[in-house]
Parts: C-alpha cells; sequence; structure tokens
C-alpha cells in the first residue's frame, strides 16, 4: 500500500525531477550534435597556447570536436603563406569530409589569413561559421613587439626588405601593406593582394565564389590589441596614404564586392565584434571575448 505524498514519493519525485532535464540534454546533444571546430594558430604560436579555448567551447558545447592544427608552430610560422596554406589544407581537409554537417574555423592572427587562402582555393569546402580571430585581413603597417625578434623589421625600411625575392619568403612579407608604396604591395604581394584580388588574378572569379560558401563570417579585433596595425584591419579596415583609418565599408574592396565582403553584408552573413581592452595575445583565451563574439556561432 502507498501513501500519496509521503517521504519516499517526494524524494523519488524530487529525483525524477532533476533527472530528467539531465537525460534530455544528453539526449539533445546525442541527437543534435555540435559541428566539429577547426583552430588555426598565428605567428610564433602553437597548439599548446589554444588549451582555454577548448576549455570554453567544451563547456559551452559538451562533446565537441576541437581540432588546433599542429603545424608550422613558433619560428616555423615565418614560412611563405602560400605554403602554410597548403600544409593546413592538407590537415583539415580529412576533418571537413568526416563531417557532413560541416565544420567551423576559429582562426587567431596570421591564421586568419592562412584560411582565407583556404576557404579561396577549395572549392568543396564545408565550413560553416569563418571566426576571424584578432587577424590582419586588409594587411599589416606599423611597429610592433613582434618585430624587436628581427631587427631587420623596422617600418621605415621593412617594405625595402618585403619587397624583394627575398622579402617573400618570411610570411608577414606576404601580407605588409605599406600606404606610402601601395604600388610596390600590389605589384610584389604573391598573397594579400591576390587572396583580396586587388591585383589582376585568372583565379579570382572562383575563389569568390569558394569563399562565398562560408555560411558566416564574424571579425573580432578591438582598440587595444596592440599588435595588428591598425588594428581596423582586423575588420578590413585600412590606412590611406595619410595613415588615416579607412573602414571596410568605405575600402575599395568592399565597394567592388570584388571577392564577397558585400555580398556577406547584404546575405546578413557578416558579424563585427569589437571588443576593447584586449590585447592581442590574449584573445584566444578571454573568457569574455569568446562568449561576447565567438560562442553563439558554433551551434
Amino acid at each position: 500500500m502507498r501513501v500519496s505524498g509521503g517521504p519516499m514519493e517526494m524524494k523519488s519525485s524530487g529525483a525524477a525531477a532533476l533527472l530528467c532535464p539531465l537525460l534530455g540534454a544528453c539526449l539533445w546533444s546525442a541527437v543534435v550534435g555540435y559541428k566539429p571546430v577547426i583552430v588555426v594558430h598565428g605567428l610564433f604560436d602553437s597548439s599548446e597556447d589554444f588549451k582555454n579555448l577548448q576549455r570554453f567551447i567544451n563547456e559551452s558545447y559538451p562533446g565537441t570536436n576541437v581540432t588546433v592544427i599542429d603545424l608550422f608552430d613558433r619560428s616555423s610560422s615565418l614560412q611563405p603563406m602560400w605554403k602554410q596554406v597548403e600544409g593546413f589544407k592538407a590537415a583539415i581537409y580529412p576533418i571537413m569530409q568526416n563531417a557532413a554537417d560541416g565544420v567551423h574555423l576559429i582562426c587567431y592572427s596570421q591564421g586568419g589569413l592562412v584560411c582565407r587562402g583556404i576557404l579561396s582555393t577549395l572549392p568543396d569546402h564545408n565550413v560553416h561559421s569563418f571566426i576571424s580571430l584578432s587577424a590582419p585581413q586588409a594587411g599589416q603597417y606599423g611597429d610592433t613587439d613582434y618585430f624587436r625578434i628581427f631587427p631587420q623589421f623596422v617600418k621605415s625600411n621593412l617594405y625595402h626588405f618585403c619587397y624583394t625575392g627575398v622579402g617573400q619568403l618570411i610570411s608577414i612579407c606576404n601580407y605588409w601593406n605599406d600606404p606610402h608604396h601601395r604600388d610596390l604591395y600590389l605589384n610584389s604581394s604573391d598573397y594579400l593582394a591576390l587572396i583580396n584580388s586587388e591585383r589582376p588574378n585568372p583565379n579570382s572569379t572562383e575563389w569568390r565564389r569558394n569563399f562565398l560558401k562560408i555560411q558566416k563570417l564574424v571579425l573580432i579585433g578591438g582598440p587595444d590589441d596592440g599588435v595588428i596595425t591598425p588594428w581596423q584591419s582586423s575588420q578590413f579596415g585600412f590606412y590611406d596614404d595619410n595613415e588615416t583609418v579607412v573602414e571596410m565599408q568605405h575600402q575599395e574592396l568592399y565597394l567592388r564586392d570584388v571577392f564577397g565582403l558585400k555580398t556577406l553584408v547584404a546575405r546578413g552573413d557578416l558579424i563585427l565584434c569589437t571588443v576593447p581592452g584586449v590585447e592581442h595575445v590574449l584573445w584566444h583565451s578571454n573568457e569574455t571575448v569568446f562568449h561576447a563574439c565567438i560562442e553563439k556561432w558554433l551551434m
């Protein structure tokens, strides 16, 4: 004989009340699943630097397969950009092929430009969200702490080094964009000027079509970065010849829609996320940045 409302029934009901939501969440995760997340590091980084980001992702989306590609670490990240594109592409493509519902890309600093090259040249990629985390998408110009490692990297004469055959063997020269020597950039850049379609490129139509297969482009940056110069380059803004920053929507590459930025805006698929107070080396380990700018785009 059971006494309705007795202590045992209350205990069972309470346990059931707690258990049901947990089971429901587990079942939902098992049924829906989350897209794999691929992380590409930046200049002088390695996969070891992204443990916090991996933790943030798995706390928000338990069971997510997060892969930080372990290639071109530390000083090897200075190798030419096209070489890095091909290496990272070879490592990423099998993950894409095994992800029927697509993948997300989080690409930090120089890695954001590597990912641009991958997305432009890979016709059957299945990237849903491309999250560019403080990457010099419009180029780099100016003094940063990184240059102190190499005495020749000084703003006043760096263009002499970069716009030579030797310079193109150094990754940063592949996207060095001196606004006072625009002609040298356009004629000599073997990477950024090509993927930005800022100079004639027979592959530009195909590359644009490939790039626009992404579902979302998230551009993250902030005024206290200290390395990306100008910081607005992380959102496709850049200097004119007076070193006045021209925002993305007034840049020729946007107005002409040469590789799809204007199209992404028209689709509602380009997101800008600006966070003050974040130094460049802390973007990927800052939990506020993750929740404000990254988390919702990994569904």
